[in-house]
C-alpha cells in the first residue's frame, strides 16, 4: 500500500466542497475553527497532554479537511508561526542544560545513539513491511521533537501529514506511558500547571525575539535552506541566546498562536484518503510505537542499574521524545533529577535536527525497493 498522491498545495481539489461545511461563509467557517480548536485544547489538556495547545487546533483542522472547508492558512502566516516555534525551542535550551551534558557527555551521547538506532530500526521495519513509504517512515519514527520533525521533514521528501500522524501518535503514548511510570514511583505527580496567557512583557527581549525570527525566515528563504523558517531562528538563536547576547522571551499567547498555525496548517492536509491511509496503517504504527517505548523502558533500566540513579530519572531520560510531557513531568517529581534528564532529551533533540536528515537519507537507501 502506498501513500495516496495528494499533492499539498493543491488540496482545495481533494476535499469534498459541496459538502454543509463548505457552503458556509469563510468567516462563519473561521469561528466555527476557532471554537472546535479550543474545545479539543480543553479536553486534551484536561487529560493532562502537554501538547494539547498544538494538538487541539490540529485535530480541528483535520475534522475540517475531512467534512471539506475551504479555509487554508496562507504560507507566509504558516512561516511565521514555524519561526516562532523555532525560537521557542532556542531559549528552551539553556546554559544549564548544556553544562550538565558537558559533564555526563558519555552517557548521554551513549542513551542518544541508543534510541536513535532504535528508533531507525523501526522506521526501516515500516517500510520494509510497507506500511508507510520509506522516508516517511523513518521521520515519522525519528525520537525527537515532534513539531520539529513534522515541520522539517516535508522538506526532505517525506509526507508531512502521515509523519504528523506518526510523530504525534508517539507524543501521546509517551506522555500516558510517563505519567503512568510516574504515579507508580510517586504519589500523582505529572499535571501540566496552569499558565496564565497574559503576563507582562519585557519589551527588549521580546523585541529581540521578534527580531531574531524574521531575520531567520529571511535568511532561510534567500539562502534556500530546507526547513529554513525553523531551522535558522532556531540556530540564530542558539546562538545568540547562549552566547548572552539577547534574552529570548515569547508570551503565552502568541506561542499559542504560533500553535494554532501550525497545527491548523498540518490538519488541513489530512484529507479523506490520507485519513483512510492513516486507519489502516493504525495497528501497526501503534504496535511500533508500543515495542519503541518497551526498549525504551529496558534502557532506562540498564541505566539505573549501572549509574546507581533512581529508575524513574532514567525512564525519564530515555523516554523517546515527547520532550515537553517528559519535562513537565519530570519537574513534578520531587525525586527527579530534572537537569540530567532534560540535558539527555535536549542532547538527543539536537543530534535528530542537525544530523538527522544525512542519517535518515542514508538509511533509506537501505530499505528494498
Amino acid at each position: 500500500m502506498t501513500a495516496p498522491d495528494l499533492p499539498a498545495a493543491d488540496l482545495a481539489d481533494a476535499s469534498a466542497l459541496t459538502g454543509w461545511l463548505a457552503k458556509l461563509p469563510l468567516l462563519a467557517q473561521a469561528i466555527l475553527l476557532l471554537a472546535i480548536s479550543v474545545i479539543f485544547e480543553i479536553l486534551l489538556a484536561q487529560l493532562r497532554l502537554p501538547a494539547a495547545r498544538l494538538l487541539g487546533p490540529m485535530a480541528a483542522g483535520i475534522l475540517f479537511a475531512g467534512i471539506g472547508t475551504r479555509l487554508r492558512i496562507p504560507m507566509p502566516v504558516f512561516t511565521a508561526g514555524q519561526a516562532i516555534v523555532g525560537c521557542m525551542i532556542a531559549g528552551a535550551i539553556n546554559n544549564g542544560i548544556l553544562a550538565v551534558m558537558l559533564k555526563d557527555w558519555p552517557v548521554c551521547l551513549a542513551g542518544v545513539v541508543s534510541v536513535i538506532i532504535i528508533s531507525n530500526a523501526l522506521g526501516w521495519l515500516l517500510a520494509w513491511l510497507k506500511v508507510l513509504p520509506g522516508s516517511t517512515a523513518l521521520w515519522g519514527a525519528a525520537p525527537g521533537g515532534a513539531t520539529a520533525m513534522v515541520l522539517m521533514s516535508e522538506s526532505f521528501g517525506a509526507d508531512m501529514r502521515l509523519v504528523a500522524f506518526m510523530q504525534y501518535l508517539r507524543v501521546v503514548f509517551v506522555a500516558v506511558a510517563a505519567t503512568a511510570v510516574a504515579r507508580l514511583f510517586l504519589s500523582g505527580g505529572g499535571a501540566a500547571p496552569a499558565d496564565p496567557w497574559f503576563v507582562p512583557i519585557h519589551t527588549v527581549p521580546f523585541s529581540e525575539t521578534l527580531g531574531v525570527a524574521a531575520a531567520g525566515v529571511l535568511a532561510g528563504s534567500l539562502l534556500r535552506i530546507p526547513a529554513g523558517p525553523l531551522l535558522v531562528p532556531l540556530a540564530l538563536g542558539l546562538v545568540l541566546h547562549g552566547a548572552g547576547l539577547i534574552s529570548i522571551e515569547l508570551p503565552p499567547w502568541l506561542l499559542a498562536i504560533a500553535y494554532a498555525l501550525v497545527g491548523w496548517s498540518i490538519g488541513f492536509r489530512f484529507q479523506r484518503p490520507i485519513l483512510i491511509y492513516a486507519a489502516h496503517a493504525f495497528p501497526r504504527v501503534a504496535g511500533a510505537i508500543l515495542l519503541l517505548l518497551a526498549i525504551c523502558g529496558g534502557l532506562g533500566a540498564v541505566l539505573s542499574v549501572t549509574l546507581h540513579i533512581d529508575p524513574l530519572t532514567a525512564y525519564l531520560a530515555t523516554s523517546p521524545g515527547g520532550v515537553d510531557s517528559v519535562a513537565i513531568i519530570a519537574a513534578s517529581s520531587p525525586s527527579v533529577n530534572v537537569p540530567f534528564v532534560m540535558a539527555m532529551q535536549t542532547a538527543r533533540f539536537l543530534v535528530i535536527l542537525f544530523a538527522g536528515p544525512p542519517i535518515l537519507r542514508l538509511v533509506a537507501r537501505s530499505v528494498p525497493g
